[in-house]
């Protein structure tokens, strides 16, 4: 009898699935891009230095670090589908918890349970993509990817909105929670209802060959910089480019504006000039964005150079998933889940040494730093065989 095969489960159409899978992608961006439009809020409720803020945001990775074991153990025995709808109503219900707390213990708490339900629907999420995707037989991870940088461009509008009307984040928190555990439970039917199948022996996680550590570097270095710009756009504006209050979030929003527009050409981009160009120019682009914005500290040039930053990150992720999903050492979800455990470790681990070297220094010399993680970015493609 042959095997079970991914496509011989399916009920639906093609594109139902990854419309389904689309909408899990921008349901993921709205829960996280909320929290972080309303960072510069919280650290100044609870009358946090940029110390105590890095200090704060490292709760983040503990939680999410430590459910990563689990969290693949868990789409492993029962299926990426179920874990979706797990992890993105956890992801919404734990939102509220941020802005419930009046201590830094209990801020500290909530994001440890943030930072868990967050990686649990990164992986799951991501795996679903990656069966899509096979589906079609083509590259449609940075489409995917796109989508989640819109939400985080809606929330970050949302979340303007809700500081210039003086708005508390309590509200703001439940609003979106409510409007995302509604829709997981809409979406639900129509997520893929089985995932490739794996071999019984095979590990749930294994280190990366040398190759694959080499994209995992690639995406640590971005990703580095991505959470850096999530969490620190907003008090960069406030702090460095003394922006008025109406205009803190600008930052933020251009930035995801044009991380989102990017990752909707990342694939044809890529083709047309090649995957290893593509890294590199993203590279440059990350390093000059946030060298503008230190040089020139005012909102203009700050936005344009945080527009620049989003447009040179927009592609990184999605190609180097895209990478390691046609790895000939490993299989294809074995390998992206090593490697997107590297590179997440960047995006959850740089917003808390941002805010510790802001601490000993100041923010313009942290932003600083992150440029060189582009300038890496650029050196790490020309050495790699992506293309």
């Amino acid at each position: 009898m042959p095997a079970p095969t991914l496509t011989s489960s399916l009920l639906r159409p093609h594109r139902t699935y990854r419309l389904a899978v689309s909408a899990a992608f921008l349901l993921q961006g709205l829960c996280f891009s909320t929290w972080a439009a309303r960072i510069p809020t919280v650290q100044q409720q609870l009358g946090l230095s940029d110390t105590e803020l890095g200090g704060v945001l490292l709760a983040v990775p503990v939680g999410s670090m430590a459910s990563l074991p689990l969290s693949g153990w868990l789409v492993a025995r029962f299926g990426s589908r179920l874990l979706t709808v797990l992890g993105l109503f956890l992801y919404a219900a734990f939102l509220p918890l941020l802005g419930l707390a009046t201590t830094i213990p209990l801020l500290m708490g909530a994001l440890v349970l943030f930072g868990l339900a967050s990686n649990m629907a990164n992986i799951s999420i991501n795996t679903q993509a990656v069966g899509v995707e096979a589906l079609y037989g083509k590259s449609i991870m940075a489409a995917f990817h796109g989508l989640w940088s819109l939400a985080g461009f809606a929330g970050a509008a949302l979340g303007t909105f809700m500081i210039s009307n003086a708005i508390a984040p309590l509200p703001h928190f439940l609003l979106v929670a409510a409007v995302v555990i509604s829709s997981v439970f809409l979406v639900r039917p129509y997520l893929l209802p089985a995932d490739a199948p794996r071999e019984a022996d095979a590990p749930i996680f294994v280190l990366p060959d040398k190759s694959l550590l080499l994209l995992g570097v690639l995406a640590f270095c971005s990703l580095l910089c991505e959470g850096t710009m999530f969490d620190w756009s907003g008090v960069y504006f406030g702090k460095i480019v003394r922006a008025d209050k109406d205009l803190v979030g600008v930052g933020f929003a251009a930035f995801m504006s044009t991380m989102a527009a990017g990752r909707f050409v990342a694939d044809w981009f890529a083709d047309r000039f090649g995957r290893q160009r593509t890294l590199v120019l993203s590279g440059l682009l990350e390093a000059a964005g946030l060298l503008i914005a230190v040089a020139f500290p005012n909102v203009v040039a700050a936005t344009l150079g945080f527009m620049l930053v989003g447009l040179g990150v927009s592609s990184v992720v999605p190609l180097v998933y895209g990478a390691a999903g046609r790895s000939k050492t490993m299989s294809p979800g074995v390998a992206l889940a090593a490697v997107s455990t590297v590179g997440f470790a960047g995006f959850l681990l740089g917003p808390p040494v941002i805010g510790l070297v802001a601490g000993a220094t100041n923010l313009r010399v942290s932003f600083t730093l992150i440029a060189l993680m582009g300038l890496a970015v650029a050196a790490l493609a020309r050495r790699s065989d992506i293309d």
